[in-house]
């Protein structure tokens, strides 16, 4: 097999130190060295091995992982391209434009397209129709489809609910990998929440669900007002909701207890280092100590939360408290674009302004942004393994254009202000776009060695 070796000023493993001058040789979809430029060419040519190069500006990653997103809902950017003031206002309009005619595949091909040219190579996509399961396959990308279940109330889940989902499930394409995503503690009752991660764990499958997005998911102290989802108000109290036997969230909120959406899920056996969440704005240190206890990561999606009208997340504590995360861009009917690097800007900008101060921070949003993500999907490791740029893992890579020539001033400007500077997306080992063009074929001068 001919070997590609991809060059570039700075290379970033995310598993090793940022490499100055670096390279990644590849061959047949695999990575097979990774180091010094020079290094790396002198053992191509000691193993007698023929190879070619491609010498790309800037900064070489890891391909990038959207941890959380609904390609389908790329045609409704009209919804996010406004302002909101809370959930409730956000999800009125977003209902409007789902009940509008949508080509839900065409949508999920374009959103799948446009994650592509912005340098992710994986995602946690969330399918809510089923016309839309087969976007990451159709594109030849990695991650995993997440069949959506929400709105199952207990008699009707017994009565039905499960064997619809079920066989929904069995729908949902096994390449390149499938899940399931019950859509939030607030969306489904008890029983169903109780069955589903049953449901995946028999069959070696994945959970992702939506957590602590909205404020009323948050916990309420003794005394505070409770506001529940009915408009229902009672008062925080104590976290021994479940001994009175209460069939959801809501009915708990409107009881008057306390206890957080996060609390609500653990109890019921949700969480865990195969699951994953989403957004995580409305925790508290406790909240966040649950999700490191059950090696459950967190997606954050901050530009979102900024259009829907939410507070920021707590990036600031997630990092201090060494919280597994993750980045994603949500769909594109709550933020401006799929552009992954523009969320890794906005944490950044929040981080600091919530006194995050040590000098880590770019390379912990950029491990966020790959190594984080491919961790919260249980995709860092395996024979098919991303998010790092290491011997024997899938060639993914993408190349930023940033102009700075030493590591330290490149990861700066690659974090601080990346968004539109993606300059090539490789997907095992294949070139899938060059400058904001798709291509399958070289398009660059070679080296020939």
């Amino acid at each position: 097999m001919s070997v590609v070796v991809h060059s570039a000023r700075v290379v970033v493993p995310m598993t090793a130190p940022p490499i100055a001058d670096g390279a990644v040789a590849v061959r047949d979809g695999r990575i097979l060295h990774v180091g010094d430029r020079s290094w790396v060419v002198d053992q191509l040519d000691a193993s007698g091995l023929a190879w070619t190069e491609r010498r790309w500006r800037g900064a070489l990653l890891p391909g990038l992982v959207n941890a959380h997103t609904h390609l389908q809902y790329t045609g409704m950017a009209s919804v996010g391209q406004r302002q909101y003031r809370g959930f409730e206002d956000w999800a009125a309009a977003f209902n409007v434009d789902y009940a509008r005619p949508h080509d839900w595949a065409a949508e999920a091909a374009l959103g799948a397209e446009q994650s592509l040219l912005a340098g992710v190579t994986s995602i946690a996509d969330v399918v809510t129709d089923l016309e839309a399961a087969s976007a990451l396959e159709v594109a030849g990308l990695g991650g995993i489809a997440y069949w959506e279940v929400m709105d199952w109330e207990n008699d009707a889940w017994q009565a039905h609910g499960r064997d619809q989902v079920l066989d929904e499930l069995a729908r949902i394409p096994t390449t390149p990998g499938a899940g399931l995503s019950p859509h939030a503690p607030y969306s489904l009752d008890v029983a169903p929440l109780l069955e589903l991660p049953d449901i995946v764990r028999q069959r070696g499958l994945r959970l992702h669900l939506h957590l602590g997005e909205a404020a009323f998911e948050g916990e309420r102290t003794a005394l505070e007002p409770v506001p529940g989802l009915d408009g229902v108000v009672g008062i925080g109290h104590g976290s021994d909701w479940h001994l009175a036997n209460v069939p959801s969230f809501r009915a708990m909120r409107a009881l008057g207890f306390g206890a957080s959406a996060t609390s609500f899920v653990d109890r019921l056996g949700v969480l865990g280092p195969d699951c994953h969440v989403a957004h995580g704005v409305y925790t508290t240190a406790a909240d966040r100590a649950l999700l490191r206890a059950r090696g459950t990561a967190v997606a954050l999606c901050p530009r979102s939360n900024a259009v829907i009208g939410l507070d920021p997340p707590p990036v600031a504590d997630y990092l201090r408290e060494g919280s597994p995360i993750a980045i994603g861009t949500d769909s594109l009917s709550s933020s401006p674009s799929l552009d992954l690097m523009a969320d890794v800007t906005a944490l950044h900008r929040i981080a600091r302004a919530q006194g995050y101060g040590a000098h880590d921070l770019h390379e912990r949003l950029l491990a966020a942004a790959t190594l984080g993500g491919a961790h919260a999907m249980g995709l860092a490791v395996g024979p098919d393994r991303v998010g790092h740029l290491a011997v024997g893992a899938r060639a993914d890579l993408a190349v930023f254009d940033v102009d700075a020539r030493t590591v330290p001033d490149a990861l700066a400007e690659l974090v601080e202000d990346g968004a539109g500077r993606a300059a090539a997306t490789v997907v095992r080992g294949v070139v899938r776009a060059v400058d904001g063009t798709r291509t399958t074929t070289p398009t660059l001068q070679e080296d020939t060695a």
